[in-house]
């Protein structure tokens, strides 16, 4: 599909209204940070500069909206909507992956990891937790830059779809994470601060202060379950490998995505059955998309209509 040097008046409304529209949204119900401002004035920027700017803003919609989406949740807490699933969970955690103390105390791995920590594992996991969003962001945009436009746009697409279903999740199933546990007991207290918990030995190390900065805007801390960390970089993984991608792309991304796992655990953000909620996220959202939706033909169409305008 030609793409004309200028956007139709068709196009610059539409997306001139869906940026109105978001910042309304998000001004009246959320509250105004500078950055919405800039990021709407990139969007735009992006979409009426030039047809290459206005290709790749079109491609990284699925990013976009991701992202408006994650602050969107902010409109409704999942606490609101159902209980949270604090002791419940632990319980479950320990029954089915306990680990028996030298005193004879049964532990999760979270308790048993806090115990035995080791600088080595600490740097490494904060380095693994840095890539959980980056990582598979750079990977798309090297099958978008490489001129695999359509393995992109199917990634793209299911990863925003993997974010929508653990999104429903958090509201399905609110659930504390370990720290929390560790921390607060197992009375769920809405407003509770988010916490660096394991993290934290990274910023020490470090003194970048990376962990502390992010966690203390996390305005919901009863979205662990599923762990959408655990899925992010496993994602990727599976595209890198359906995109026959280059060797180097395929170890990273499985490295990364055992690396997020394990750390999941090891900084007590999540048990293992927010990891495995995390997995089994990403593995629904790519059986729906690539076996369920497109041998839909409509569906199907607008894929390759997509991916014609994105080339």
């Amino acid at each position: 599909m030609a793409i004309n040097s200028r956007p139709t008046l068709r196009e610059t409304l539409w997306c001139l209204a869906a940026l109105a529209l978001w910042l309304c949204v998000t001004v009246l119900f959320i509250g105004f940070r500078p950055e919405h401002v800039v990021m709407a004035l990139v969007i735009a920027g992006m979409y009426f500069i030039l047809p290459s700017t206005r290709r790749l803003t079109v491609a990284l919609l699925p990013f976009i909206i991701f992202g408006i989406s994650y602050d969107w949740m902010n409109l409704l807490p999942n606490y609101e909507v159902n209980p949270v699933d604090v002791q419940g969970l632990y319980e479950t955690e320990k029954t089915l992956f306990g680990i028996a103390s030298p005193e004879g105390v049964r532990l999760t791995p979270n308790e048993f990891w806090r115990l035995h920590t080791s600088g080595f594992m600490d740097f490494m996991a904060g380095v693994f937790y840095l890539c959980w969003v980056p990582l598979p962001i750079f990977f798309g945009l090297w099958l978008y830059f490489t001129g695999k436009k359509k393995p992109y746009l199917h990634f793209a697409l299911v990863f925003l779809l993997v974010n929508l279903i653990g999104f429903a999740g958090y509201y399905i199933h609110p659930a504390a994470p370990p720290w929390y546990v560790a921390l607060h007991g197992y009375e769920a207290v809405p407003g509770t601060p988010g916490d660096v918990a394991g993290l934290g030995a990274f910023d020490r190390m470090t003194g970048l202060g990376i962990f502390n900065a992010l966690y203390a805007r996390n305005a919901n801390v009863f979205a662990a379950m599923p762990s959408l960390h655990s899925a992010y970089t496993f994602c990727a993984f599976i595209y890198a490998l359906r995109a026959h991608s280059s060797t180097v792309w395929k170890i990273v991304l499985g490295v990364v995505t055992l690396g997020i796992w394990f750390t999941a655990v090891y900084t007590s953000h999540h048990y293992i059955l927010d990891v495995m909620g995390g997995i089994a996220c990403t593995l629904l959202g790519f059986v729906i998309f690539e076996y369920a939706l497109m041998p839909i033909p409509p569906f199907r169409r607008f894929i390759d209509r997509y991916a014609d305008y994105i080339r």
